[in-house]
């Protein structure tokens, strides 16, 4: 075939095999839903502008610039015949001072298999509407400023005047689009639009029509591109540090989930306690994140990651809470009852909940407190924060940094670098500042460490079923934290140094009897006299205490620890709170004398009862707790007069059932391999049945419009004579369509029928059938 007449898409598809389609629509899911009736309906919707556009988002620069290659080759002065066919050489020789020949066939050939270039390799075609597989609306990879090198054009940009360069730095702050009526002016008029698309540092779209080079827009906001000449794939370079290796790396993780894991349960635990007010616009105050932010120790950028992570895991939602501390008046941030089952996860599970919640974010938390373009605050928690891409951005950087090599060090600089070759079109979407941000978020999270990215984070992202992936990323984070230790350093300063982190039950008994003072791979606790009291009041006795240290701790407990617990208990439950109305008691009628002199007795409208014994009508938890604020050590006790633990676990809010979106899942997901052969088969039909001709009137030929007896008639005659009958058929769902079959029996309203080619069985109901023609 000439290269004048070019060979149509539907013959380059219809030429095919299986295999070769299944991979296509594999490749391009969209073009088989719903599954197209033949090769001819596949062609047209494979050269539709809107498959073509979501089919580029999948090329490389590489790519773009072979399709931007074959339109500026293919170009006719006769529009309306489109363009002319072009050669592989052709496309090769254009592009081979900027990238590897090699690189340049295999990215043809990749071209070919998704339908978007088709024909002989000496005449290549493209459809009308290739453009829209274009990153932006101009040429991006062949735009002349690209022949450029970047001093060349830092130079250009240096020796603009003022107006050419605000005019600049204006469409590099937005899309890179501007409207004017200049665009069509020649180079000699005094305007900075003609001026600047004379030194190629703008491309005209159309008359009214100005784009701004990606490169250009790239170095007016202070960014390092990649050389806009070269095409190979950028390296992902590291930072010229040390080495590690991945198991450095993935220790260093281990340390930071755990410290989030340590935030995010202090968090639940201070919102439990002290719910936080919800603003009149949503979404949680200045005023309560800087009050977590100190209860927690930490800025408030950290507490920002914190509760966007956990409100995306609904561990807290915003209600009305039980108990309430506003009365049912205004709704509260506080942890939902998930939070209780969630705490007593295995600490890999509750990390790999926390990474895939952030994950599946559809909010950017580094950027609460910041502005919006129109200059809104942006606050925590709330709807107005811009979402868009957020989840495919996060996606991006861990996909880029898992091409690297396992524990190399890379740069933000080579990370986008890399990023804005392989995906083109998010070039103006992810800027530098994007990229930095997501990598430190990662980083609290522990998915990178040391620039890299962690085993578990490789896991994360990794291809397959959900539950395999949650398994391997569940194993993975296993190994990545340190193995729990069962022993801590107690010193004469009365601060307890665990070096590691601590088994689930020494831990909680140990933040039972000390306070926390800095966390990490090695903590620090300190003990208190507030402290021991609040071990003695969740039912520990002083020997309980001296026995968790002395058997605990790899030094000798300190006289000054030993002399504290001591002094304390020996004090601690001398009055006793029990539950009758309620009743106080206490062995020493000297202490209940005292209560019943102090303003705690008018407080509670105590009344004595003996020398050692009083009643009130206040519940237990609210006579403790007017008692310690009285200066008193008071102890609850159950009815067999036993030390109880009457702390409450906090306010709580009822789990909501609504699910979230995954940002996996792509929005149009690939169907099974053994579906799409099923659409294959259906087009292969479809087309036999279409090329099918009828038998000569001569040779007994006939054909039937209409179901009902006349089309059950010519079927049997069909039948008699082995036949084989071109039927139209509408299924239950409307659909229409055209079988070439051999008819095997008829009876109870159906016909059983084989296909001539692999003899497989198909039913079709005879008041379904549009039409019967016999055929040869």
């Amino acid at each position: 075939m000439s290269p004048d007449q070019p060979i149509s898409l539907a013959d380059d598809l219809a030429r095919r095999d299986d295999d070769q389609l299944l991979d296509l629509l594999q490749s391009r899911p969209d073009l088989a839903s719903p599954p197209p009736p033949g090769v001819e309906v596949l062609a047209q919707r494979a050269m539709s502008a809107a498959s073509i556009n979501r089919c580029g988002e999948d090329l490389d620069l590489l790519a773009v610039a072979v399709l931007e290659t074959i339109a500026a080759l293919g170009s006719r002065s006769d529009q309306s015949r489109g363009l002319s066919p072009v050669s592989t050489d052709a496309i090769v020789e254009a592009l081979s001072e900027r990238a590897a020949p090699d690189a340049i066939r295999a990215r043809i050939d990749n071209l070919v298999d998704l339908a978007l270039l088709w024909g002989p390799p000496d005449a290549l075609v493209t459809g009308p509407h290739m453009a829209a597989a274009w990153p932006w609306r101009s040429r991006l990879a062949t735009a002349p400023v690209n022949a450029l090198s970047l001093a060349e054009i830092r130079a250009k940009i240096d020796a603009l005047g003022d107006r050419e360069r605000d005019l600049l730095s204006t469409l590099a702050s937005g899309p890179g689009l501007g409207r004017t009526r200049d665009a069509g002016l020649g180079p000699e008029s005094d305007r900075p639009v003609p001026r600047l698309v004379h030194q190629g540092l703008l491309l005209v779209v159309d008359e009214q029509t100005v784009e701004l080079p990606v490169v250009i827009g790239q170095l007016i906001r202070g960014e390092d591109p990649a050389e806009p000449f070269e095409l190979r794939p950028p390296e992902l370079s590291g930072g010229g540090g040390r080495k590690v290796g991945l198991a450095e790396v993935d220790a260093a993780a281990g340390g930071e989930a755990l410290e989030f894991l340590r935030h995010s349960g202090d968090a639940i635990e201070t919102l439990g306690a002290h719910p936080a007010a919800v603003l009149r616009a949503g979404g949680m105050g200045v005023r309560e994140i800087r009050r977590l932010a100190k209860a927690l120790s930490v800025d408030e950028k950290r507490v920002g990651l914190v509760i966007e992570v956990l409100a995306g895991l609904r561990l807290i939602d915003s209600g009305f809470p039980v108990p309430d501390p506003s009365d049912g008046l205004e709704p509260s941030w506080a942890p939902t009852t998930s939070v209780d089952s969630w705490s007593h996860q295995a600490p890999e599970r509750r990390w790999f909940s926390i990474a895939s919640g952030w994950l599946d974010l559809h909010r950017r938390p580094w950027q609460i407190g910041g502005r919006t373009p129109d200059g809104t605050l942006i606050g925590a928690l709330v709807g107005a924060m811009p979402e868009g891409a957020a989840r495919a951005e996060r996606l991006l950087v861990l996909q880029a940094l898992a091409e690297a090599k396992p524990g190399a060090d890379v740069t933000p600089v080579a990370l986008g670098r890399h990023i804005a070759w392989r995906h083109p079109r998010w070039l103006r979407r992810m800027p530098q500042s994007t990229i930095i941000e997501t990598l430190a978020e990662a980083q609290s999270l522990g998915l990178v460490a040391h620039g890299a990215l962690t085993s578990a984070g490789r896991e994360l992202i990794a291809t397959g079923t959900p539950d395999e992936v949650e398994a391997a990323t569940v194993a993975a984070m296993a190994k990545s934290i340190p193995a729990p230790i069962d022993f801590f350093l107690a010193q004469a300063d009365l601060t307890v140094t665990a070096p590691g982190p601590l088994t689930p039950e020494l831990a909680a008994d140990l933040a039972l009897v000390a306070d926390l003072e800095s966390g990490g791979a090695a903590s620090v606790y300190r003990v208190s006299e507030s402290s021991v009291r609040r071990a003695l009041d969740a039912g520990r006795t002083g020997t309980e205490l001296m026995t968790l240290f002395t058997s605990h701790s790899k030094t000798p407990v300190p006289q000054s620890l030993s002399y504290l617990i001591d002094d304390v208990a020996r004090k601690h439950g001398q009055l006793r709170v029990g539950v009758a109305s309620t009743f106080i008691r206490c062995e020493d009628p000297t202490t209940l004398a005292a209560v019943l002199n102090s303003p705690v007795a008018e407080q509670l409208s105590l009344r004595a009862l003996a020398p050692t014994v009083a009643v009130c009508d206040d519940p237990i938890i609210d006579v403790l707790d007017i008692l310690r604020a009285g200066g008193f050590a008071p102890a609850g006790e159950d009815s067999a007069g036993e030390l109880v633990d009457l702390r409450t676990r906090g306010a709580r809010l009822p789990t909501p059932r609504e699910r979230r979106a995954s940002a996996r899942k792509p929005s149009l997901s690939s169907p099974a391999r053994d579906r799409l052969a099923a659409v294959v088969g259906h087009m292969r039909s479809q087309d036999a049945a279409n090329a099918a001709t009828l038998t000569a009137a001569g040779a007994g030929g006939s054909s039937v419009t209409g179901g009902g007896l006349p089309a059950t008639a010519l079927l049997q005659t069909a039948l008699a004579n082995k036949q084989s009958v071109r039927l139209g058929y509408v299924n239950a769902e409307g659909f229409a369509s055209k079988h070439v079959v051999v008819p095997r029996m008829i009876g109870a309203g159906q016909v059983i029928a084989l296909d001539p080619g692999s003899n497989d069985e198909h039913r079709f109901s005879l008041h379904r059938i549009t039409s019967v023609e016999i055929v040869d």
